[in-house]
């Protein structure tokens, strides 16, 4: 069976390509999509979500009458 799939790649080569290179080719861009979008994510996005939120908690008014009541 591998003999005779040796032997028609060999006799073939556009459709061991076809078969072989496409998926392998699709894996790699469907890699390099998610590191990109996982660098995106770490060191764009994320600081931006840390920022409004330390911005967040230090402009918020705090409330001097819950702490009264301790």
């Amino acid at each position: 069976m591998i003999a005779l799939f040796a032997r028609l790649f060999a006799l073939r080569p556009l459709l061991s390509f076809a078969l072989l290179g496409v998926p392998v080719l699709a894996l790699v861009a469907i890699g390099l999509a998610t590191v990109v979008a996982l660098k995106l994510l770490f060191f764009v996005v994320l600081p931006i979500v840390l920022l409004v939120w330390l911005v967040k908690s230090v402009f918020r008014p705090h409330d001097v009458s819950a702490s009264d009541n301790l």
